[in-house]
């Protein structure tokens, strides 16, 4: 009798931490009510999380065993909300109020003579330190939509696994680290269209992994840079503290680096100088805008990726007329759902997915996996691009026909 009271202990316990839940909820100022985008939200000492859409709406998909523990939302200039998971997980139109930093947002600094150009300095010193030093996995969501004339033409998402043997400093700034297994793949039927080949028609997952100026190191080292970089007020994320630094030249950035660690938690990039940089079909592009956002939280005392975002638009001229024919954009969306430190899984030379791009990949569609996955959940914006998108029929129709 205990043998088989122990089996069915067992049973129900396997059973359980198979099972998953789904917390909803929205996250807004606490204050004024407004909503706040791209908040990240996870379990404290889990290794798990998801983001926030534009409208502070998530669905955070996670294992049934963690329901007793503490959830965590975090937004640069706010304090951390922890709240008991049980408290929010059956309320309707739950509501997640974060407390604005005013105290050190409001404050000048004062107490030391750190310039920006030193900040940043000590802070690009301090990656490896910071970062891990040993193999890691991220399980990672990617998404990106293409837009032509104002009109979104293709929408492709991916569950993936990347794989880096550390955060050393690369030789090759621009030759990738990362190993990247495909998982899953859907996408639509835009992808066929006559308009995709004006666009990159590479892995811009890869791409998108290459952007990441804080792993590949990709600042001027001129001291120029260093020299032009602006301390603003100071302001807090993650519950730390954290120096503001800005530069507004002929690009902008603005860097959020721990006090205490110098470690890099947040960066903001945007460049709007035109250049040229392709001709095809009797047609001449230039690059007319670059943003990104790239995001780090801590997990066992080091920083990890947590997520990118990354918008380009390109413009289209008529070689002979020099009259603009079309504009084409692309947005796409990293996000790490979980973490592995040291995992004993690898992804080697032969597992990882082909240099081509995503859409090309071999994968059918798997409904049943996307039903639990953290996504980045829709918004009113992601509904006028699956009008958008549903030009060319419903979206899961189009999923099962790639």
């Amino acid at each position: 009798m205990r043998l088989w009271l122990l089996c069915v202990f067992v049973y129900l316990s396997s059973d359980l931490s198979a099972q998953m839940l789904t917390l909803s909820a929205r996250i807004v100022d606490g204050d004024t009510g407004e909503t706040l985008p791209f908040a990240s939200v996870g379990i404290i000492g889990r290794p798990i999380g998801t983001i926030a859409n534009l409208d502070g709406e998530f669905d955070f998909h996670f294992p049934a065993e963690y329901r007793n523990e503490t959830l965590m939302v975090s937004m640069l200039g706010y304090y951390n909300l922890e709240t008991p998971i049980v408290s929010v997980l059956n309320g309707a139109d739950t509501l997640l109020r974060l407390k604005k930093s005013t105290t050190i947002l409001q404050t000048l600094v004062v107490s030391d003579t750190l310039r920006g150009g030193d900040i940043v300095r000590i802070a690009l010193s301090r990656i490896e330190e910071n970062c891990p030093r040993k193999p890691f996995l991220l399980d990672a969501f990617y998404r990106d939509l293409k837009k032509v004339g104002g009109t979104y033409v293709s929408l492709l998402e991916a569950a993936v696994k990347i794989y880096d043997e550390d955060y050393k400093t690369p030789r090759n700034k621009f030759k990738l680290r990362e190993r990247v297994r495909l998982l899953e793949v859907r996408r639509s039927l835009g992808y066929t269209s006559k308009f995709t080949t004006y666009f990159d028609e590479d892995n811009l997952l890869e791409e998108v992994l290459l952007h990441n100026n804080i792993r590949y190191r990709q600042f001027p080292d001129e001291e120029v840079f260093f020299s032009s970089l602006k301390r603003e007020k100071d302001s807090y994320y993650a519950n730390h503290e954290v120096f503001v630094v800005t530069l507004h030249e002929d690009f902008d950035l603005s860097l959020f680096v721990d006090k205490k660690n110098y470690g890099i938690l947040h960066l903001e990039y945007s460049n709007n100088n035109p250049q040229l940089i392709n001709k095809k079909r009797g047609l001449h592009s230039k690059f007319v805008g670059l943003r990104k956002v790239i995001d780090y939280k801590e997990y066992g005392g080091k920083l990890y990726l947590n997520y990118m975002n990354v918008y380009s638009k390109i413009n289209w001229y008529d070689n002979t007329t020099g009259k603009l024919k079309f504009d084409t954009e692309l947005e796409q969306h990293l996000l790490v759902n979980q973490i592995f430190p040291d995992p004993e899984e690898r992804i080697g030379i032969t597992e990882k997915m082909r240099r081509y791009g995503l859409q090309y990949q071999d994968r059918p569609y798997n409904k049943k996996f996307w039903e639990d996955y953290n996504t980045i959940k829709e918004s009113p914006l992601d509904r006028k691009i699956i009008a958008d998108l549903e030009l060319e029929g419903p979206l899961e129709k189009q999923f099962e026909h790639n």
